[in-house]
């Protein structure tokens, strides 16, 4: 169990072509001026290009089912890398409802537990966190279907994956018709760990926090929630209704690649100017 744990330990730390994980963890002293962080709703709804066609150097690294969780502790290892940011755009929408962690993307993070303090320190708390740390190959095991054998074997042989096309962009291209409301009735935002260490983090480190929703398709059964969001945190800024067609929506919670060109403009439009002519 020892030897496979060094073995697959090995694999992800030569890897950085499969998840934004890998990516991050495998590099260091970046230069950022924008740098996008959330779930799917950054993933899908970010065009980079858009920001770097006007003379700044970006990246989405927006995780489909990501919370804010995994946000804060991607954050730190980007200062542990030495990563220079002058700019975070943060998701703070739906994924303040909960202070809840992400299973599937905390997963990913468990290969570098041995190397990196910073994840370490950040998953102490949990109540298996002896058991990963300590007990040889236990953490591959009990996360087989993410770190398991088939992706150390698709990293060790480096198949790439499309999670770093598009400077992290994902677009959407096909179209729910007609589109099923989203119901936020059971959500409601309230005091968020995560984003409160993500300011922090922000200030320390002299990083420009542009923390904002994201929009939702007209039909959205109770839109009072966003609302809420602003009136626990008024700082948030208020981008649900920057598009609002149907055209523009892959699903109701999701813009497709033709809405998330018109929403990049509009946050880009909101809080920069170019750099260069295009």
């Amino acid at each position: 169990m020892a030897i496979l744990d060094v073995l697959y330990t090995t694999v992800y730390l030569h890897s950085n072509s499969r998840t934004k994980i890998d990516y991050l963890y495998n590099s260091k002293d970046k230069d950022y001026d924008v740098v996008f962080l959330g779930s799917s709703r950054v993933n899908n709804h970010y065009v980079p290009k858009i920001f770097n066609d006007q003379g700044y150097k970006s990246f989405n690294f927006g995780i489909t089912r990501s919370r804010l969780e995994e946000s804060a502790l991607m954050l730190q290892l980007m200062i542990e890398r030495n990563y220079k940011i002058k700019n975070l755009i943060l998701q703070v929408d739906l994924n303040i409802n909960t202070n809840d962690h992400s299973e599937a993307i905390r997963s990913l993070f468990m290969p570098y537990l041995h190397q990196s303090k910073t994840i370490r320190d950040f998953y102490r708390p949990i109540p298996e966190y002896n058991a990963l740390l300590y007990i040889p190959f236990y953490r591959y095991m009990h996360y087989d279907a993410r770190i398991g054998f088939r992706e150390m074997y698709n990293s060790a042989i480096k198949k790439p994956t499309n999670a770093l096309e598009h400077d992290g962009f994902h677009p959407l291209r096909t179209n729910q018709i007609p589109l099923v409301p989203a119901d936020l009735s059971k959500y409601y935002p309230k005091r968020n760990i995560a984003y409160e260490e993500i300011k922090a983090l922000c200030k320390k480190n002299n990083i420009n926090l542009i923390a904002m929703t994201t929009p939702m398709c007209m039909s959205t059964i109770n839109r009072d929630y966003f609302n809420h969001i602003h009136k626990v945190y008024p700082e948030i800024h208020n981008f649900e209704n920057a598009v609002t067609e149907d055209k523009y929506f892959s699903t109701c919670g999701h813009m497709n690649e033709a809405g998330a060109i018109e929403f990049t403009k509009i946050v880009f439009k909101a809080f920069f100017k170019p750099k260069v002519h295009p």
